[in-house]
């Protein structure tokens, strides 16, 4: 009897899709986590996260992922040190970001800061106490430099996914969140609107 042609078979072909990519998600301190919940629990939409100022879950992500990868280095040079890398007072002080509405924070009223040396500045003044304001000038130079180096980066960004997308003429329109860049211009645009409001806070003065 003849052999069929090896190109002649045929592959039991699955009548449903499956997807095999997760949805992107990070793991953060919520409203709705409680206290040592699952990680399921803790899992937002890094989009919400970023736009919505709340505090990634900084325990998890060390303890889960960058724990073991960092110890596989540093334990065979300092042999039992390298524990002290994650334990000790060095690692007692955390800086947590809270979120502007949950908890007190929505009842609280938030005061603006020296730009100069971070001090709550006295009603009335938006921009430097009367200790920084002699230099007025020079701090008001440093903030438009990193608003222009954050537009650079942005357009930057923005070049390169008009560039994957297969235009130079339009706006970008992806939405592909699997995509590290989609994150980084993302970023940068809230930071660029954020420092944009810095800059106004000098021409309200003036």
């Amino acid at each position: 009897h003849p052999h069929p042609h090896p190109h002649h078979h045929k592959h039991p072909v699955s009548p449903t899709p499956t997807c095999t990519h997760p949805h992107p998600h990070t793991n953060a301190h919520t409203h709705q986590a409680r206290k040592g919940a699952a990680a399921y629990e803790k899992s937002e939409d890094p989009i919400f996260v970023l736009e919505n100022n709340i505090p990634l879950d900084a325990t998890y992500y060390l303890e889960q992922q960058l724990k073991n990868p960092l110890m596989s280095i540093f334990e065979p040079i300092l042999g039992d040190k390298a524990k002290t890398l994650f334990a000790g007072d060095h690692t007692r002080s955390i800086v947590q970001v809270s979120r502007a509405n949950s908890g007190l924070m929505k009842f609280a009223s938030k005061q603006q800061t020296c730009l100069g040396c971070r001090a709550v500045l006295p009603p009335g003044e938006t921009t430097l106490c009367a200790i920084c304001k002699p230099n007025e000038a020079g701090y008001f130079y440093r903030e438009v430099s990193k608003l222009n180096e954050m537009e650079e980066k942005f357009a930057r960004l923005w070049a390169q996914c008009q560039r994957c997308q297969g235009s130079m003429l339009q706006d970008v329109l992806c939405t592909s969140k699997d995509c590290p860049i989609f994150y980084m211009r993302k970023k940068v645009q809230k930071d660029l609107s954020d420092q944009d409001e810095v800059v106004r806070r000098f021409q309200g003065q003036w």
